[in-house]
Order: structure tokens, then sequence, then C-alpha cells
């Protein structure tokens, strides 16, 4: 019986931890997402090398590869959120501004049109737009087969907006 009551206790503080998070998330705003495709990829692995620049790459196990555009008004917001595997975003136009939620001192980091960022996954981050032209991104992302792409995170609390 006692068995079944720490059981019963444990189920529903994982409950309230979910419930909580999806409560205390910071959802996007002014964001209009286009999806392009999701394909499949299997285990693979890549290099090159160019003089001094390389590059390598090494997945293993079943993926899933993203590939989608988002447009954000000026004063939007990605809120802050993760994603469970590497990002490879463009800015196609205007200028992303991205902190990260382990940065104590919540820096921002101005990303212009023409540039771009990786995200590397797993880091609880959120992208705006503070200037005053639309800001659009191009972003392709790798997934653990049929993860959730996006992780809503709640705010870290480094930063004040």
């Amino acid at each position: 019986m006692r068995a079944r009551l720490v059981l019963a206790s444990l189920v529903a503080l994982a409950g309230i931890g979910v419930f909580a998070r999806t409560v205390l998330a910071t959802p996007p705003s002014k964001v209009t997402p286009t999806e392009y495709g999701v394909g499949q990829l299997q285990s693979f692995g890549t290099s090159g090398r160019v003089g001094a620049w390389r590059a390598a790459m090494q997945v293993t196990g079943a993926s899933d590869l993203h590939v989608l555009s988002n447009r954000i008004a000026p004063g939007g917001s990605f809120g802050w959120h993760s994603h469970p595997g590497p990002s490879f975003v463009l800015v196609k136009s205007g200028t992303a501004t991205v902190y990260f939620g382990a940065d104590p001192k919540c820096r921002p980091h101005r990303i212009r049109s023409g540039n771009g960022f990786v995200d590397k996954g797993l880091q609880v981050h959120a992208v705006r737009n503070e200037g005053s032209v639309d800001l659009v991104t191009v972003v392709v992302s790798f997934t653990p087969r049929g993860a959730t792409r996006r992780i809503d995170e709640r705010n870290p609390g480094n930063c004040r907006f």
C-alpha cells in the first residue's frame, strides 16, 4: 500500500511539473512560421576541408530534418525556448537579437541580415526583433526522430523582458 502511495505521489508531482512548465513558459509573440518540410534521415557523418577551413558533423540515430522560415514583426519574440538538437539560422532580413539563459548578464547578441548563427541545441535562449522592420529567418534543424523541435522554457530570470 505504501509503495502505491509513493508511486501516486511521484506521478502527481511529475504532472504538476509539466503543468507548471506550461504555465510559466514564455510563448512566441508576433511570429509567423512557414514550414517548408520535414524529412527523415538515418545516422550519418560528414566532414570537409578546404585549406584551413574544416567542418564535421556526426549524427547517430534516426533524425528529423526541419526546414522553416519565421517572420517576426517589430517587438516580437520567439519567447524562451530550447531545441533538442542543433539549428542553423540565417537572418534573411532585419536583425535578430539573441539572449542566452545561461548568461547571468543577459548580454544581447545582434545578428544582422546576411549573417547567421548556430544554436547547438539544449541551450535555453530567446530571439527577439528589437528593430523597426520585420525580422525574417531561415532555419534548418536536426532533432531526434519524432521529437518536438521547439521546447517552451520558463524565463530564466536573468533578463528584464
